[in-house]
């Protein structure tokens, strides 16, 4: 175990750990506001009095792109049973909205520029006058900032020293939250993290393990993903990596993979295709999960008797492990006990130091997209 709420099990490389080690250690020292956001001494932009009023809506809008937007969907999916409130999620540009009553419906409107062109287009679509309207964005006179201020809405200060992946534990995916009904102190977890030996190992043997790949040009990290729930938190850590590792000719390629129906789809191309994957299992204990009905199973698959969806998934995952290892194909496996806030934001903090860490030992500066920022310009140019 890694901490109380995850197991996990490491891909099986012994490489020398001493530098990434170091880059930790000295990530951690800076104290940037990205690793500050991840522990309890950071500071919400927001005073939780000025969302309280919200709180008594069940019905919310959030409309943003990206990493605006990607983390509140994982808390949201994660937490699910949870949250006794109503959340969508606007994040792409498209003809057909799914309608919603207007009435007590709150919009929350996130973009650190302001200038994003897709959230600013849904906004004019989505929003009506009888909503009331919460909007995140730098405390600049940006397009939604005017806008906010035109409608006499709520605005948050979105802290400009984090960018939208890295933006899920700071006012970004913490008003959500809080809207959610969930603590959003509960989430950050590094001030413990960083004292947990287990933790630390896990991660810098983890990096480690990567560049061995990378080296040996292995750049398709593809996910195994047991868990409905947590689809979106893959979708958050796609974009985490990708746009943080992209770079320089270099990178990873993150790949969500479902399960168990994808064992009927690209399994095969897994198991005997190209050799140039490593591979995250991915599973969360569900006590709760249907069981199957005895009385219509034939004698054939009596070994399905008593079993609930939550076993036979067990199985599959554990079966699939077993091939891989017969294989020699390179995997690490995260298995989730508790589904919480706590667990949530372990995860969140792994995955994040994770990156921070490949980009330090690549030469690269995690923080940035300057590829992307290209194709924003030229659509603003061909609009004109």
């Amino acid at each position: 175990m890694i901490t109380e709420g995850i197991r996990f099990l490491n891909f099986k490389k012994k490489i020398n750990i001493k530098k990434t080690k170091q880059n930790l250690n000295l990530i951690l020292s800076e104290k940037n506001q990205v690793i500050r956001s991840l522990s309890k001494d950071y500071k919400n932009s927001f005073k939780k009095k000025k969302i309280n009023k919200y709180k008594k809506n069940l019905n919310f809008r959030v409309i943003g792109m990206g990493g605006s937007t990607l983390g509140s969907q994982t808390i949201y999916n994660f937490l699910e049973k949870k949250i006794k409130k109503n959340f969508w999620f606007e994040d792409n540009l498209q003809n057909n909205f799914k309608k919603k009553n207007n009435k007590n419906l709150v919009n929350l409107v996130i973009s650190k520029s302001g200038n994003t062109i897709e959230t600013i287009v849904n906004s004019n679509i989505l929003i009506k006058k009888e909503n009331k309207n919460i909007f995140i964005t730098e405390n600049k006179k940006n397009y939604l900032y005017l806008l906010a201020q035109k409608l006499k809405a709520e605005i948050i200060q979105h802290n400009n020293y984090i960018g939208g992946r890295y933006s899920v534990l700071s006012e970004v995916g913490m008003v959500p939250a809080e809207l959610m009904g969930l603590k959003s102190q509960n989430f950050r977890q590094l001030n413990l993290l960083i004292k947990n030996k287990k933790f630390i190992n896990s991660l810098i043997a983890n990096v480690n393990s990567t560049l061995f790949f990378i080296k040996n040009k292995k750049y398709n990290s593809i996910i195994i993903n047991y868990d409905e729930k947590s689809e979106n938190l893959f979708k958050w850590y796609q974009q985490l990596v990708a746009e943080s590792l992209g770079k320089k000719n270099t990178g990873l390629l993150p790949i969500v993979s479902n399960m168990p129906k994808d064992n009927h789809s690209v399994m095969q191309l897994y198991l005997d295709g190209f050799k140039n994957n490593f591979f995250t299992f991915f599973y969360v204990h569900d006590q709760n999960s249907k069981k199957i009905n005895n009385n219509t199973i034939f004698n054939s698959h009596k070994y399905l008797k008593n079993k609930n969806l939550s076993n036979i998934i067990y199985g599959q995952k554990r079966a699939t492990e077993n091939i891989f290892k017969l294989k020699n194909i390179p995997f690490r496996s995260f298995e989730i006990y508790k589904r919480d806030e706590k667990t949530l934001g372990e995860l969140f903090t792994f995955f994040i130091l994770e990156t921070i860490l490949l980009g330090k030992a690549l030469n690269l500066n995690p923080y940035d997209q300057p590829a992307v920022e290209l194709i924003k310009k030229e659509t603003k140019k061909l609009l004109v």
